[in-house]
């Protein structure tokens, strides 16, 4: 099969890759599109030490595995938990400490013709929502959980920090809550996309001291610490970045200010396809560009240009 391979050192699009098997409990998945995340452009320089097939934002059709799911389209949790864990049976599968992850730890991912997926990770995508608009149902459910951990600052003022894509859904996903967000913008593009999107764009530092919460999503190391500045005292930060590089940060503003710092990851696919749906969250101006998979190499080159949005990859 056609699939973009990372090696450690090179990243490779080869035309005979093996095909993944079905085990007990999953099914093979041929992909539709995916959609490139920064977290993969991160495993490039290092993130997790990966090495594989890249890709985990992915919408698809079941091919392989189990009769009464074979032709439905779905979408695809990236956690592939043991499900026999202390944590798993607690319910927290996406935590798991024996778990492998989609295109980011020990499991293969999506930029490729097949996918093989757990059974329990899969999710039916409703015969409504296009393709283009089902491949953001991940970063979607991600965005839906940093809703989720923040409740008890429902209606408050908050800040989002980074302006891409995954800074957007979740923009998009607090002001349907009912928060007043503003989204801090670097260049005219951003500016105009968040404007479309009915967002506050802030071309200015923004004030001290001044947002409930603030949203770190903007892929950056040097985040952080602009996040640590912009939050009022009993205020909280969620944490959505992911880099190989490490922060350099005090930390003493958040003890005096007494401010609650919430790292954030997965979430709830359910709501997320909801959203997706009802078209209550947006995706459509956040697409740059939707390519073949033999471009794969440029593609990632593509989406890690600054102020790129979302680029999606075409195995078919």
């Amino acid at each position: 099969m056609r699939a973009l391979i990372w090696d450690g050192e090179r990243l490779r699009f080869v035309a005979d890759a093996p095909a993944p098997s079905v085990v007990d409990g999953t099914v093979l998945v041929r992909v539709r599109l995916a959609g490139i995340c920064s977290t993969d452009l991160q495993i490039l320089r290092g993130y997790m030490g990966f090495r594989g097939i890249l890709g985990h934002e992915v919408v698809g059709e079941v091919v392989t595995g189990d009769a009464s799911l074979a032709g439905r389209r779905v979408v695809a949790e990236i956690n592939f938990a043991c499900r026999r864990c202390a944590d798993c049976r607690a319910g927290r599968e996406r935590h798991c400490a024996a778990r492998s992850v989609m295109g980011i730890l020990d499991a293969d991912g999506a930029f490729a013709e097949l996918l093989r997926v757990p059974i329990a990770n899969l999710h039916a995508v409703p015969d409504d929502v296009p393709d283009r608009h089902a491949v953001f149902a991940e970063p979607l459910a991600a965005a839906f959980r940093a809703a989720e951990q923040t409740a008890h600052l429902e209606g408050g003022r908050s800040l989002v920090i980074g302006a891409g894509k995954l800074g957007l859904l979740v923009a998009q996903v607090l002001a349907a809550r009912g928060d007043v967000v503003a989204v801090v913008t670097r260049n005219a593009r951003a500016r105009a996309v968040v404007a479309e999107l009915g967002l506050e764009p802030l071309d200015a530092r923004p004030a001290a001291r001044s947002f409930d919460l603030v949203v770190e999503a903007s892929g950056s190391a040097d985040g952080l610490a602009e996040a640590v500045a912009c939050v009022r005292p009993l205020g909280a930060i969620v944490l959505k970045t992911t880099v190989a590089a490490r922060h350099d940060v005090d930390l003493a503003p958040l003890v005096i200010n007494e401010v609650t710092v919430i790292g954030s990851r997965c979430g709830p696919f359910p709501p997320a396809l909801a959203a997706l749906r009802a078209e209550s969250v947006r995706v459509e101006p956040l697409i740059d560009a939707e390519l073949p998979l033999e471009d794969g190499i440029a593609a990632l080159e593509r989406a890690g240009r600054p102020g790129a949005l979302k680029v999606l990859l075409r195995p078919a």
